[in-house]
């Protein structure tokens, strides 16, 4: 009886070694991560910088949601920076030349679908690997983006959309509020359809989909088109946040929003994976890049420690997956 209500040292210890057992390595890596900053980092435990980790960690989130059903697919789309920096250029052109927010989300919106569509059609139609594909539409959203913006920053967009990155509603930021609502939205999509289920299928078994009578091609351009309107929708946190349209801001998004993915647990075979892992990836990575920007380190630092964190994460899950 005493052993009940009082467990020896041993059990407890053992049984909190199975608790963080049960944890996910992208789990374990935040909480790491967590620990290590506080101590090294003056002030990352302060309620300003947290809820600074999680304002920055927002647009990458409408990234990594997105790029998590794009990889459950066996696919990768690397033109997600560059079409970020294409949206936002166009967004702020288009307000500001229009004075109309409406128009300008419209035109960021349209240009990441377009994007995506391509990038999708292009490989479904012809069967080509999404690497060379994005890698190519990467180029050619980099090079318009820079022609559109004359090589410099579009400024001066309106209060409106100054508001989705500064304002507040109920006392939480909008952006978090969007990352709210981005979330429920895609956890529905992939858990509660038919669509979700065709995204698994692609991943898991695509021959299994072809007889079952499922439309593979128009699956597979249906994901790439909605990473695409993703991007869309992150170029209105993006241009309020920079107060205009920046032709090279968003380059190099891609690989953190890749490295999320990876770090929750997302397998690039097999369609095995899922969303919550994906947004502890991206909080394990805004985490990281919020520390290290404590600790004054420079931003190629910051791109080699993304990299260890996500060969971390891997090694953590293969380990716990050994007998």
């Amino acid at each position: 009886m005493r052993d009940f209500f009082f467990p020896p040292q041993g059990g407890r210890l053992q049984q909190a070694a199975r608790h963080i057992g049960g944890l996910s390595g992208a789990a374990l890596l935040l909480i790491a991560l967590c620990v290590v900053f506080a101590v090294a980092a003056p002030g990352f435990l302060s309620a300003a910088n947290l809820h600074n980790v999680l304002l920055q960690a927002t647009v990458l989130l409408l990234l990594a949601l997105p790029m998590t059903l794009i990889i459950l697919t066996e696919g990768l789309d690397l033109s997600m920076g560059a079409a970020l920096s294409l949206c936002t250029v166009v967004l702020a052109v288009v307000q500001i030349s229009t004075g109309s927010l409406a128009l300008g989300l419209g035109a960021a919106l349209l240009t990441g679908l377009l994007i995506g569509v391509l990038n999708g059609a292009l490989i479904a139609a012809f069967d080509l690997p999404p690497f060379v594909i994005t890698l190519g539409t990467l180029g050619g959203a980099q090079g318009l983006a820079l022609v559109l913006a004359e090589g410099r920053t579009t400024m001066g967009v309106s209060e409106g959309v100054r508001w989705f990155w500064e304002g507040d509603v109920l006392g939480v930021a909008v952006p978090i509020w969007l990352a709210l609502l981005m979330c429920a939205f895609m956890y529905t999509l992939l858990y509660k359809t038919r669509f979700g289920v065709r995204v698994v299928a692609l991943g898991g078994n695509r021959e299994a989909m072809r007889f079952a009578g499922m439309a593979v091609k128009r699956s597979l351009l249906a994901v790439y088109a909605l990473g695409g309107v993703c991007v869309g929708l992150a170029s209105l946190m993006m241009t309020a946040r920079l107060n205009g349209g920046h032709p090279t801001a968003a380059i190099g998004m891609e690989f953190d929003a890749i490295a999320a993915v990876a770090v929750g647990g997302t397998a690039f075979e097999r369609g095995k994976g899922g969303l919550t892992g994906t947004i502890l990836g991206v909080l394990a990575v805004g985490v990281m890049r919020n520390g290290l920007n404590l600790m004054s380190m420079p931003s190629s630092i910051q791109v080699a420690a993304v990299g260890v964190v996500v060969i971390l994460a891997l090694w953590l899950d293969a380990a716990k997956g050994q007998p």
